[in-house]
């Protein structure tokens, strides 16, 4: 839905998100799924939600038997006005146009410093001139054979540093993180670690404008509630030690974020700096209680990228391994601890809004079973679809509701990470990248990304 009708169906204006209506509430929360998809029939009893073994599906994907994908945008291919495709694709989601094709917005996590990096789109629309991160649009038609045409693709954000991941809004527009907060010191023109905003709707790259009060810090991803506007915010790594928050921001007027609003960070209530690395139970719910991050843009952040971090550690807010992807589904916060757990495996955390608790809902017990989570999206189905992140052998795996996992596509073409997993507004098509190279000198991976289809209905992806 665009900015106007979200804030209708809302029933939003500035200070009354506290109010919003139960019965409003539960009209918004995901409907139930038919029984056939939730309990196929003709499977037998070793079935877990997954779809079989993997098989090559083509030189650069092994997939389940029946699906299949096709690959487009891939690294230096012309965009519309003839530029190359950037590199580093990561971050992405869907959206549906009013012509009935799908808006691909993208980010591209470009790491070059700034004697080195390449520019992206108009210079008088970037934030920072010398800098080579940013977004591209692409806009797509899928046949009713399900063949994919790339209609358009264009610089969409430019000027921006490190786009890592974002997140969907429900008012229509993707939100653009940077994980990164260097600036001028080291040689940028402008401060960075910032969101940015871009509308799923525009044809034609727009303005970018820093979200300050979200936080500067290094952001990873986001994760909107759509029934109050609140945006959960993770962060990669504050410290040395790997130690970050999860945050949220209460905007003061929703579904415009430019307007301002308060950051908060989590803490666990009667356990005042709560290290959650570790020693937690899975399945145990911790009540949580939120503490208010006076400064978000404090000017120090350019050389101590903990500081906002530290704001809230000296109020006594709860500590993470490596937070990374975020996803809003069936009223909660699905979000991964990337090193997180006994094993720094990684975990996956599940925040109840409404009940103001947090849980561990799963945590790796072997790098077999789930290696370093990073992305992640929640299937039509059910399912969470995480990316992983790590060097060699990199997969999509599947996690089910009562926490199952399993392989459902696999990288053989590099050993470069599964990035910015995203389904089609219809369900029937994933969408998600292969990162490629950060930097210019690497090992010569190009980003590249896939539209893939098959036999959904007799799983839970």
């Amino acid at each position: 839905m665009d900015r106007r009708r979200f804030l209708k169906r809302a029933g939003l204006y500035a200070g009354a998100a506290a109010s919003v209506p139960a019965a409003l509430r539960g009209l918004l929360t995901r409907s139930a799924l038919p029984p056939s998809l939730l309990d196929p029939t003709g499977q037998d009893a070793s079935w877990t939600g997954g779809y079989g073994p993997l098989v090559e599906a083509g030189p650069e994907l092994a997939l389940p038997e029946r699906f299949r994908y096709q690959k487009f945008g891939v690294e230096g291919t012309p965009l519309r006005d003839g530029t190359p495709t950037p590199r580093a694709h990561d971050g992405m989601a869907a959206f549906a146009l009013p012509n009935g094709n799908i808006r691909l917005i993208r980010n591209h996590e470009d790491s070059e410093p700034p004697s080195s990096a390449t520019p992206i789109g108009h210079p008088a629309l970037a934030y920072d001139a010398l800098a080579g991160g940013g977004t591209t649009s692409l806009e797509l038609r899928i046949e009713a054979d399900s063949e994919l045409e790339l209609v358009d693709a264009f610089v969409s954000l430019g000027g921006t540093i490190v786009n890592c991941a974002g997140g969907p809004t429900p008012w229509g527009t993707w939100l653009s993180c940077e994980e990164a907060t260097a600036g001028t010191r080291s040689g940028w023109s402008r401060e960075h670690g910032y969101v940015f905003e871009v509308p799923a709707r525009s044809g034609v790259q727009v303005s970018a404008v820093p979200l300050k009060a979200m936080g500067r810090f290094t952001h990873e991803a986001v994760a909107i509630d759509p029934v109050t506007g609140v945006v959960y915010e993770t962060e990669d790594v504050a410290i040395r030690q790997s130690r970050s928050g999860f945050y949220r921001f209460i905007p003061d007027r929703p579904g415009i974020l430019a307007a301002g609003g308060r950051l908060e960070m989590l803490a666990i209530r009667d356990e005042p700096n709560a290290d959650l690395g570790e020693g937690v139970p899975v399945g145990e719910r911790m009540p949580v209680a939120w503490v208010h991050i006076a400064d978000p843009d404090p000017p120090e952040v350019a050389d101590n990228r903990s500081a906002v971090f530290e704001q809230g550690r000296e109020q006594g807010a709860a500590a993470f391994r490596r937070l990374e992807g975020c996803w809003h589904a069936a009223d909660s916060v699905y979000f991964h601890a990337t090193t997180g757990g006994a094993r720094r495996l990684g975990q996956v955390w599940r925040y109840l809004p409404g009940a103001e608790e947090l849980e561990l809902f799963f945590e790796s017990p072997a790098p077999e079973v789930l290696n370093r989570p990073d992305n992640l999206t929640m299937s039509p189905r059910g399912s969470l679809l995480i990316c992983e992140d790590v060097a060699g052998t990199c997969s999509l795996r599947g996690l089910t509701p009562d926490g199952q996992i399993f392989d459902f596509a696999r990288n053989i073409i590099n050993e470069r990470e599964f990035a910015g997993a995203t389904f089609s507004p219809d369900g029937r098509t994933l969408f998600v990248n292969i990162q490629g190279d950060l930097k210019s000198r690497g090992p010569g991976h190009p980003g590249m990304t896939f539209a893939i289809t098959g036999p959904w209905q007799v799983g839970l992806v």
